[in-house]
């Protein structure tokens, strides 16, 4: 029941918070006042704030409707009750009971035992909690979308406030996650190898938006159109002093990126809402970011990331700026320090000049890291406090293949770090030696190494990589990126560069994996207790094939004048490979009758991930023309062990003997049946589980291509056969892994793993 008239139109509200930040006062006051503006213009009882403090606690900080001696007083845990619920998933909640809700937590010294319905939504700054806003209300209320849009813009108002400082310290609330090493050591996260040592320059974060609301919209969405003309030209800019393919690669993908309707659109919707062009932006990257960040599939993560990166040069127009900042003015052997950088920021720095960049966020597969490693500039993310740990100046040794950082070295340190950098230099020359050698084994056995990609700026370096094809394209990164499902002819241009940059070599496309952790904003999701074994891949495909049938189209567009390799994921029985294929064939059939482009043929494959299929091999052999065996959720599946469980993750794996009688025994049928066997998991690119799988009969593994070198090197040191002969007498070890014995192996034939 909706208690009261509907929340004012967004303007006036946007003009009553302007007047509160532009009179005089504290910052305490002025939140005071915006709690009460907020309490009367949604009709609500009660209206609360409460901001992250050290600790990851939420102190309440200003309220109208609660007990007065409750504010500085009520704290709660992030996670805590339905505030720190809010706080944690970083998205609204809307009950029109709250009390009833598990997470409820009562407070006595607040007094809101009469109050049912309650609205929350975060404030946050720069994807990070700054603290929570809560509505309340004595009888049953369900709050409208418009409401709680409100909430959420009156929280982007609160989080300029509290970055300014007077009420807590940011450094209390942007603490991010990572780990402390010990004096004068820090630890985090290897993104791009190579050792380096240089002085810290800190890039910190962006200042407060200090014009929030506007009057007059035409005049910001021109300004918004001016900012994204110098967007536009400053990447092109940027092109075309790009060193190599992959740089160049990450730029055309920021073009596209840049030029995408819906962002643009987006941003435009916020303006006419009585925002500046700053702070629609903001609003949009923030709404972005608090509707995905909830997904654990890094690939989104990343590639909202890259979002934010535009926006934040958007955002660098639209205030006069012309490139980022700190840009170009590094100094000598400069150590860049920063939150988060992106790509195009890093190619702004002078290469001649950037020895390496320590981040507080940041992970391997994000385009600045891709693009690090292009240049070889070393990269260590994830680092705790970094902003405030490290000095203007001081000099710092990064170590980019171990994740460390150490502070203020001696000479000693110093000699040290080039003895190490000469050896890594070493090993690098060594494996680029082998770039045009066969990765054929000591005794002649000839294994096949392809590379799993994720992007087009991926498929660039086979030919520097010196691989056999792509053993794995996952194609649903664009479709998480994008605001709507990709039309067919977007994912046939995307499809093309793909097969166009690979030449001669095999691509083997996977179908959409989406589902699980890897959601769509713009599907529906559901409730699932598992979904790791829920609603996702080809169940989602054959559930909606719509869907399935739009891509399939688009890579049977796509591959005109070539073979296409399509295979389907998370199959679990021959009926839905059946399924799926009988969707294949019928699009080209469309193709075909049409007069459309269409691939000349067909191989189709399927992963092996769940073991049921281990009891319909022969059938399914009949049918596949290939099978990649997927470890890394296969592995999950065969051991009831959660892959993302640090408790159960290292306690089962393929170097025991019940997986590797799994893939001993599919090697075996594939071979009897003439089917191509390949594994594209994890496990293809770490040393010694690719010695191994080579010993089990496997010919063709797929891997990252930062693998390809060290696994190349294995093979050509390796003898297959004794290492095939110890493995059959291992089928009925009593030990549940095998690790132990294949190292002595490796150790005792001076196997390079």
């Amino acid at each position: 029941m909706s208690v009261g008239p509907a929340v004012s139109g967004p303007r006036r509200l946007l003009r009553r918070l302007r007047d509160v930040m532009a009179a005089q006062g504290s910052a305490q006051s002025k939140l005071d006042r915006i709690v009460r503006l907020v309490a009367a213009d949604m009709v609500a009882e009660v209206c609360s704030c409460y901001i992250m403090r050290a600790g990851d606690l939420l102190e309440l900080f200003a309220s109208e409707g609660l007990r007065p001696g409750a504010v500085h007083v009520t704290r709660l845990g992030l996670g805590e009750g339905l505030v720190g619920h809010i706080a944690a998933r970083q998205r609204p909640l809307n009950l029109a009971d709250a009390r009833s809700h598990p997470l409820f937590a009562y407070r006595p010294e607040t007094g809101e035992d009469d109050y049912k319905s309650l609205m929350g939504a975060p404030v946050l700054r720069d994807g990070r909690v700054a603290g929570v806003l809560v509505v309340q209300n004595r009888a049953p209320r369900h709050y409208d979308e418009e409401e709680v849009e409100a909430l959420q813009t009156v929280g982007m108002v609160v989080a300029e406030l509290i970055a300014g400082g007077e009420l807590v310290d940011p450094d209390e609330w942007l603490a991010p996650e990572g780990r402390a090493g010990g004096p004068g050591l820090v630890e985090g996260q290897p993104l791009a190898g190579g050792l380096a040592w240089g002085r810290v320059r800190l890039v910190r974060p962006r200042p407060p938006i200090e014009r929030l609301v506007a009057d007059d919209p035409a005049a910001e969405r021109a300004r918004l159109a001016d900012a994204i003309d110098a967007l536009r030209a400053g990447l092109d800019r940027l092109a075309a002093r790009s060193r190599g393919a992959e740089p160049a690669d990450v730029l055309e993908t920021f073009r596209m990126f840049a030029a995408d309707s819906g962002w643009l659109r987006r941003i435009g919707e916020a303006i006419d809402s009585g925002l500046s062009a700053e702070a629609a932006v903001y609003r949009v990257h923030e709404d972005m970011r608090m509707r995905i960040d909830p997904a654990a599939d890094p690939y989104l993560r990343e590639r909202i990331a890259d979002l934010e990166e535009l926006g934040n040069r958007l955002l660098d127009h639209l205030g006069g700026a012309h490139e980022r900042p700190g840009a170009g003015d590094g100094g000598e052997d400069a150590v860049i320090v920063a939150r988060t950088l992106g790509a195009a920021d890093i190619m702004e720095y002078d290469p001649a000049r950037l020895r390496a960049v320590v981040l507080e966020e940041g992970s391997p597969t994000a385009h600045a890291a891709i693009v690090a490693r292009a240049l070889e500039i070393p990269m260590v993310g994830k680092v705790r406090g970094a902003l405030g740990r490290f000095s203007e100046g001081e000099a710092v040794i990064v170590d980019g293949s171990d994740g460390q950082v150490r502070m203020r070295p001696d000479d000693s340190e110093i000699a040290v770090l080039e003895e190490r950098a000469a050896e890594r230099a070493r090993r690098r020359d060594r494996y680029r030696a082998l770039r045009d050698l066969p990765a054929r084994t000591r005794d002649g056995v000839d294994v096949r190494l392809e590379v799993n990609i994720g992007l087009t700026i991926d498929s660039g370096r086979l030919d520097e990589l010196g691989v056999s094809g792509i053993g794995l394209c996952r194609t649903e990164i664009p479709f998480m990126t994008a605001p709507r499902f990709p039309g067919v002819g977007e994912q046939t241009d995307l499809y093309r560069r793909i097969l166009d940059a690979a030449g001669d070599r095999r691509v083997v496309f996977r179908t959409l994996d989406i589902g699980g952790d890897k959601r769509l904003p713009y599907l529906p999701a559901i409730a699932e207790e598992n979904p790791a074994m829920g609603w996702r891949a080809i169940r989602i495909g054959l559930d909606r094939p719509a869907v399935l049938r739009r891509q399939l189209r688009a890579l049977l567009r796509a591959a005109a004048g070539r073979a296409l390799h399509v295979m389907f994921p998370m199959v679990a029985t021959v009926g839905e490979f059946d399924a799926a294929r009988a969707l294949l064939h019928r699009e080209r059939r469309r193709a075909l009758s049409r007069g459309d482009p269409c691939a000349d043929a067909l191989v189709v494959g399927s992963m092996l991930e769940v073991p049921s299929l281990m009891w319909q091999l022969p059938a399914l052999l009949e049918r596949v023309d290939f099978l990649s065996l997927g470890s890394n959720d296969l592995l999950q599946f065969l051991f009831a062990s959660d892959r993302g469980n640090a408790a159960t993750a290292r306690r089962y794996g393929l170097l025991s003997p019940p997986a590797l009688a799994l893939v001993r025994q599919l090697v075996e049928a594939c071979a009897a049946a003439r089917a191509p066997l390949s594994v594209c998991g994890e496990a293809a690119g770490r040393t010694l589980e690719a010695m191994t799988l080579v010993g089990a009969g496997v010919r063709i593994l797929s891997m990252p291509p930062s693998r390809v070198g060290p696994v190349k090197a294995m093979c050509r040191s390796l003898d297959a056969r004794p290492l095939a002969t110890m493995l059959d007498g291992l089928r009925d070890s009593p030990m549940d892994d095998l690790r132990p014995r294949l190292r002595a192996f490796a150790r005792d034939r001076a196997v390079d793993v």
